[in-house]
């Protein structure tokens, strides 16, 4: 069995790449990056993807090679596109990116992929009940674990609140792009996470993004009655959980 992967964490901003240990989550190589196309159309990022593989030594088909991205993929196929071009939905993307990589690759949500590396080496481990890896960057997603299992696809990033996604009020790129302060901020997040546990009610909420590695300018300024922590692997656990995913344990397949 092999003890390393390849993880891509594809985002609306950044791409990023990294050779993981698969017994501890952690990139034994440097992480490479680069930016995201503009337009986030197919062929400009599957290209890029193919540029990052290459610096980390190509598409070695002995070892797993594991893709996350900003969509619902259903069966290789991506079914949304969030901050990316709309030609990704409905796209047979896995096949694309397979095609152009010369070799079969493991395809997943960046959400989903955050969580599963949160569950198998970070702030998840060895939790019971339900726990919701939100990460917060260009747009927010969501991964739900149950019980240490992940349950893929779904939309929570984009709930609907005072008429409007509120992924374009609360993600780290609206703070951006409005120069909030934390305080202000925070109060969006607050709406936010109030109406997740409204409708979710979990027993712990991650949360992960380069946003989780200044946890203390923002999280104490929530009132939740869920606990919310940051995730351990920070901007890293798309990568990790990527590369996991494309190796996973026998009590875990998506």
């Amino acid at each position: 069995m092999a003890t390393t992967a390849l993880g891509v964490d594809i985002g609306g901003t950044g791409i990023k790449a990294g050779i993981v240990d698969l017994e501890t989550g952690k990139l034994i190589s440097d992480r490479e990056k680069l930016p995201t196309p503009e337009g986030g159309e197919p062929e400009a990022i599957v290209e890029v993807v193919a540029q990052l593989v290459e610096r980390l030594g190509g598409a070695d088909a002995q070892s797993g090679l594991g893709v996350c991205f900003p969509a619902v993929v259903q069966h290789g196929i991506t079914r949304s596109a969030a901050n990316v071009s709309k030609r990704w939905i409905d796209l047979e993307a896995e096949k694309l990116f397979e095609e152009a990589l010369g070799r079969d690759i493991h395809f997943v949500n960046d959400a989903d992929a955050a969580g599963y590396a949160e569950v198998r080496y970070g702030a998840a481990k060895d939790r019971d009940g339900l726990v919701l890896m939100t990460t917060l960057g260009t747009g927010i997603g969501v991964a739900m674990i149950y019980n240490g299992v992940l349950i893929p696809n779904n939309e929570l990033g984009h709930l609907e609140i005072d008429g409007v996604d509120w992924e374009t009020k609360a993600a780290v790129s609206a703070k951006e792009r409005e120069d909030l302060s934390w305080k202000h901020w925070a109060k969006r997040l607050q709406k936010y996470y109030e109406r997740l546990e409204a409708l979710i009610v979990p027993d712990l909420f991650i949360v992960g993004g380069g946003v989780s590695k200044s946890p203390e300018k923002f999280l104490p300024l929530l009132d939740l009655r869920t606990p919310i922590i940051p995730a351990a692997l920070g901007n890293n656990a798309g990568i990790s959980g990527a590369a996991a995913l494309a190796s996973p344990l026998p009590t875990q397949d998506i």
